[in-house]
């Protein structure tokens, strides 16, 4: 297993590979909204249990794909599904 290159390297390959990324920690919106770092579209699902994150991609990618194409922020926070934009 290879050491965890940080939130930062992270946010920066993504964006790299015009990648939406996919995390359930909240540090990537501080990078993005205090730091400005460069996205292409985050999705971040920090209060879902494991046995739900695949079936509610499902549904973001369904309702909001067309946002995230844009570089859109999803945050999941229980039954709440938040959309911020760039």
């Amino acid at each position: 297993m290879r050491p965890d290159p940080g939130d930062r390297a992270l946010l920066e390959l993504a964006n790299a590979e015009s990648r939406v990324l996919v995390t359930i920690d909240t540090d990537f919106g501080e990078l993005i909204f205090l730091h400005q770092m460069a996205h292409t579209g985050l999705v971040r699902l920090p209060d879902v249990p494991a046995h739900r994150r695949i079936e509610l991609m499902a549904e973001i990618i369904s309702r909001y794909g067309a946002n995230l194409e844009n570089h859109a922020i999803v945050t999941v926070r229980g039954d709440r599904i938040r959309l911020s934009t760039p």
